[in-house]
């Protein structure tokens, strides 16, 4: 069962069905959002001078935080409610019931695109309501309020940045706690597992935007006033829309990246998890070489999809059992060649690319499939190379047990400088040394058979060095350099 989405999830990750327990949280969240805003209304009626005094702020900066909002909510698959200096503006220029009021124009009027709408409306609105009103109890509580006016300026600033840093912390916890209580009863999961990572992950998120609000908030009280904030918001808007529209294009591509290693898991079981090792190795070497940022990732995407060529390789030779016939070795060779024809087209690929064309090519000249040598091979091609055949040996194989990661770099160190890069290997081993192996994914074992060469046709499409495997006879073979099977006659 799948709790109700919340503002930072895209819409389309929640079921239709909402579980009933969910129901339960909306309920009290509304009743809770409902007497905030009754005890405003109240307040309101009390101190008519008051009230009127707030609705010229009230009203415009409600009007912008639904303007912010609403383009969002339109945009199908894409989260609204994501833009809160506007709310923290609120909160630190207006009475808390006055602020938790700015939250529901948007709110209300946002598309919601999974059904029940009403109940999922109701709950993105109480949330903010609530979020929004506790924000601004904790700024007027520590004295924010008169710390802004322009009289109380500059020493007040201080006393201002501390009351705002308080209201975004309490802004997440209000926030954290509700996501939090909904995932618990909707998911009937324990409450600690419910809330853990919802504060660490968007605290960095609302304090910047709760710096954004103070700032808004100061110029609102300045001799420009709404006009100054306003041009403020402005490119704090553009810029924050570009940032989520860029960790959506990231987690769109994570997403490509993971349906193709779990196309390549399903036709290959027996190798289950080899890609994300792959990929986790490669890290490991590219950080050794002072490689950090995009380039680290795109050299993990090489590690986990160097294999993905193995799409166009027939199942029945990827699974056979017995000796490959020649025929059958020559398809085996073509996956690179296959794999490149399958992400040739995905342009945020990059450089990660060539090492899936190129990593089985030997320094010496005599891997597959253009038999480059030395420096001709690509950098990414190297470095998975060498991550390729330490996770093969490292891994469970039906033919042999893992061999521990000691072994398994100095079989490393032996073939470097013919078949691997020696600067990638000792990259490993410096890695190896220091943070050890715990791979994240762990490689799955399946019942040994009494026929060594049951696995030829898997072992053949992986990195092992020339020795790391037996041949059909029991003797050295060739695992992952099938090029080189007529120089060794174990093929």
């Amino acid at each position: 069962m799948t709790a109700l989405p919340t503002a930072s999830e895209t819409p389309t990750a929640a079921t239709e069905q909402v579980p009933r327990a969910a129901y339960g949280c909306v309920a009290a969240a509304v009743l809770c959002a409902a007497a905030v805003c009754l005890a405003s209304a109240s307040d309101a009626a009390g101190a008519p001078s008051a009230a009127a005094a707030a609705l010229p702020t009230l009203l415009p900066l409600a009007a912008l935080h639904t303007l912010c909002e609403i383009p969002s909510h339109r945009r199908p698959g894409r989260p609204g409610g994501g833009f809160f200096p506007v709310l923290f503006a609120a909160a630190f220029l207006l009475p808390p019931g006055a602020a938790a009021v700015v939250a529901l124009p948007a709110a209300l009027l946002g598309r919601v695109e999974q059904r029940p709408a009403g109940p999922r409306r109701a709950w993105r609105a109480a949330r903010l309501v609530l979020a929004a009103w506790a924000a601004a109890q904790a700024f007027t509580w520590l004295g924010g309020g008169p710390a802004l006016r322009q009289e109380a300026l500059p020493e007040g600033l201080v006393k201002a940045l501390s009351a705002a840093g308080a209201a975004a912390l309490v802004f997440c916890l209000a926030l954290a706690a509700l996501d939090g209580g909904m995932r618990a009863a909707a998911e009937r999961m324990p409450v600690r597992t419910a809330w853990r990572g919802l504060l660490s992950a968007a605290l960095p998120s609302y304090t910047v935007h709760g710096l954004g609000g103070l700032l808004a908030a100061l110029l609102w009280n300045g001799p420009y006033g709404p006009v100054a904030a306003v041009c403020v918001l402005a490119p704090l808007y553009v810029s924050s829309r570009h940032f989520a529209a860029s960790h959506r294009e990231r987690a769109a591509h994570h997403a490509a990246v993971r349906a193709l290693v779990q196309a390549v898991d399903i036709k290959d079981p027996y190798t289950r998890g080899h890609g994300d090792r792959v990929g986790q190795a490669s890290v490991l070497i590219g950080r050794e070489l002072g490689w950090d940022g995009q380039r680290l990732e795109l050299l993990r995407f090489a590690g986990v999809l160097h294999d993905v060529g193995k799409l166009g390789v027939p199942t029945r030779v990827l699974r056979k059992d017995g000796p490959l016939t020649e025929a059958e070795r020559r398809t085996i060779e073509l996956h690179p060649e296959f794999g490149h024809e399958v992400v040739r087209g995905i342009g945020f690929l990059g450089e990660a690319r060539s090492a899936v064309l190129h990593h089985h090519e030997r320094m010496d000249g005599s891997g597959y499939p253009y038999g480059l040598a030395g420096r001709q091979i690509p950098v990414f091609a190297r470095v998975v190379a060498v991550a390729d055949a330490f996770d093969a040996m490292t891994s469970t194989r039906t033919y042999r047990r893992a061999r521990p990661a000691a072994e398994a770099v100095a079989e490393l160190e032996r073939c470097a400088g013919t078949q691997f890069d020696p600067r990638m290997v000792r990259a490993l081993a410096r890695a190896l040394r220091r943070h050890g192996w715990q791979p994240e994914s762990k490689p799955e074992s399946k019942p040994e058979t009494t026929t060594e060469t049951t696995t030829e046709a898997a072992a053949a499409a992986y990195g092992e060095p020339d020795s790391a495997a037996p041949g059909e006879d029991g003797r050295p073979g060739v695992r992952g350099n099938v090029s080189s099977a007529s120089a060794s006659g174990t093929r």
